[in-house]
């Protein structure tokens, strides 16, 4: 019941923010844009964003290879697109995250592994995203001059200040341990064995720093692949934004996408785009068509997850 009614709230969400952003529009301006694109662009757009998933595997795959996990790496790029096609036909943005993770369980049976591996990749990835955005904000604030901007780069420094934090402390022996403690009392004493699974897992990565350079380095390729995905759309439609603001503003998206407030994304994602976009003067019409041909395109691009998934049991790897 409780979840018939989040997903009845988040349809009623999504609904209503694309009714309302519609009625701020000039309707026909937007369907100028729509219909007056240049299909090369938003192709290759496509195609970016689907090298970018690439990009994502291969992360994923070197903290799989951190922690003694052994899975193919076709494997890991499958249960990507996997994790990306749920992402979009899940109410919640986590749900890709538990498929992907729940996908690997065929290759390896150390589950806890592939599962702390898929929330390390998550984290690296995010801070990949929120350094670009403090680079591109202090670009914009310092160098540009554009003072609109310091909210979102505050927002930006303190989001990665708060993951590099946040990942210190779950990989740290010392903090582990402490938290452990509350596991001697007895109620919650059946539950220690699986701690102690967990924490092994997060612990493998303590002193991997080089995986962890690497995978920062891949989720890097990931966020430039995404934004020039932004750059040829905005071209395919015509319009004009200095690249500097869509490696500022895709993070700061990408971020508030993962509230799961909406039906993956939509309505939510749509507003984003107005709001942020809006602050580097980028017209209301403009950014909700940008908004709109992103969601087809990121629909498109995890298609190939649904038949990796109908076919996981047929297909060799």
């Amino acid at each position: 019941m409780n979840s018939k009614i989040s997903t009845f709230i988040k349809i009623v969400v999504s609904v209503g923010l694309i009714i309302y952003l519609f009625s701020l529009v000039d309707l026909s301006q937007l369907g100028q844009y729509l219909v007056e694109a240049d299909y090369l662009y938003l192709i290759f757009a496509l195609v970016l964003y689907m090298l970018a998933m690439v990009a994502n595997a291969v992360k994923w795959h070197i903290l799989l290879e951190a922690q003694g996990v052994e899975v193919p790496l076709v494997a890991v790029i499958k249960y990507t697109f996997v994790g990306f096609f749920f992402n979009n036909f899940l109410p919640a943005t986590v749900g890709g995250d538990l498929m992907r993770g729940y996908g690997l369980a065929k290759y390896t049976s150390r589950n806890t592994d592939s599962a702390v591996s898929v929330i390390v990749d998550r984290i690296i990835g995010l801070m990949a995203f929120m350094g670009t955005a403090v680079i591109s904000a202090i670009v914009a604030v310092s160098l540009l001059g554009k003072s609109e901007l310091k909210l979102v780069q505050t927002i930006a420094i303190i989001t990665l200040v708060g993951l590099v934090v946040g990942f210190a402390m779950i990989v740290s022996q010392r903090l582990r341990t402490l938290f452990g403690r509350i596991f001697e009392i007895q109620v919650l004493r059946p539950l220690a064995p699986f701690y102690e699974r967990i924490s092994d897992a997060f612990g493998a990565y303590r002193h991997a720093y080089g995986a962890l350079l690497n995978a920062f380095v891949a989720g890097l390729v990931t966020v430039i692949l995404t934004g020039f995905v932004d750059i040829a759309i905005v071209h395919g439609l015509h319009g004009t934004v200095e690249p500097i603001y869509i490696f500022l503003l895709n993070p700061i998206i990408a971020f508030v996408l993962l509230a799961p407030v909406s039906i993956g994304g939509i309505g939510v994602g749509q507003a984003a785009y107005i709001y942020f976009y809006g602050l580097v003067g980028m017209t209301t019409e403009l950014a909700l068509a940008l908004s709109i041909v992103k969601q087809a395109i990121v629909y498109l691009g995890s298609l190939p997850g649904g038949g990796f998934w109908v076919m996981r049991d047929k297909t060799p790897e």
